[in-house]
């Protein structure tokens, strides 16, 4: 498979979308970006985007904050993810990434006066985190950033050095995976994922006044949840120790897809494996991101013409 990318407005070999060291994204992470999966159906052999709609919806919202004017629609922004997916030819599950980004090459820490640009690139891109032993937590010393400090309901640039410096602190104590509190101690989100909380049979999913993102996957997964296995989320503050107690808790992303949580902080979540819950919700889920579930249909944009 030979990878394109869609750069200064053409489709290119994706060694040659390359932007100058004086980027001022590059310099002040000025640039805001999404992640899209895409599920590849071997029986169809057919590959699924998902929510395609919402995933641009979202970073044109994001342009706006950092006040990027585009001349892009939602409509020309699915047909650009199309081309550069169809001319690299992609047979297997992928990454997409659309990016942005402020692209005058000028030094000087603002928003006004630049120039802004867009790019997609895809990878090929298997699991995230185990999916099937789960992920072995831990709480961050690092905090989730305020939307005080930036619009924590953006995916920019500069907001993930937090979940990078985050990610890498359970990584180097033994952990798969960390856990981001807000300032006030709540439970916000994990390094790039929604969080759920399965008590006394009603999940709870922190809500977006703790600064957890409006995550697609995280929506779609509410849907699921009430329309599925007929479960209200409640979305509340959720306290560490909480969480501690939970009976199931779990992940999801559009990275992760849906990731199980057997401990937090060394102490185990539930039996310590993957909860019954989540192992239903978990096959539903993939049954619908690669196109197999017809109720779900719309959520999914095939790439190749049947």
């Amino acid at each position: 498979m030979k990878l394109y990318a869609y750069f200064h407005k053409k489709i290119v070999p994706l060694e040659e979308a390359n932007i100058n060291i004086m980027t001022h994204a590059f310099n002040y992470g000025t640039a805001c970006f999404e992640g899209i999966r895409g599920n590849w159906n071997k029986e169809e052999q057919q590959l699924y985007l998902f929510r395609l709609k919402e995933h641009f919806e979202r970073l044109i919202r994001g342009c706006r904050m950092l006040k990027m004017e585009l001349p892009y629609t939602v409509e020309d922004y699915i047909k650009i993810a199309l081309d550069v997916i169809r001319k690299s030819d992609c047979h297997e599950d992928i990454y997409v990434r659309p990016l942005a980004y402020k692209s005058s090459q000028v030094v000087g820490v603002r928003l006004h006066n630049l120039e802004s640009d867009y790019c997609m690139f895809i990878s090929p891109f298997g699991p995230y985190l185990d999916l099937d032993k789960g992920a072995r937590c831990c709480t961050s010393k690092w905090r989730r950033i305020s939307d005080t400090m930036m619009p924590t309901q953006a995916k920019t640039g500069g907001i993930y050095v937090s979940s990078a410096l985050a990610k890498t602190e359970a990584f180097e104590n033994g952990y798969d995976e960390a856990i981001l509190l807000t300032n006030n101690g709540f439970v916000s989100d994990g390094s790039g994922e929604n969080i759920f909380m399965l008590r006394d049979g009603k999940f709870a999913t922190p809500p977006l006044s703790d600064d957890a993102l409006l995550g697609v996957t995280r929506t779609s997964v509410i849907t699921l949840l009430k329309n599925e296995l007929g479960l209200e989320v409640e979305e509340r503050s959720i306290s560490r120790s909480e969480l501690y107690s939970a009976d199931e808790a779990f992940f999801t992303g559009t990275a992760a897809h849906i990731v199980p949580i057997v401990s937090v902080d060394n102490c185990q979540i539930g039996t310590g494996a993957v909860g019954k819950t989540t192992k239903k919700l978990q096959n539903i889920f993939f049954d619908v991101v690669q196109g197999k579930n017809k109720k779900y249909l719309e959520w999914c944009t095939p790439v190749y013409a049947r």
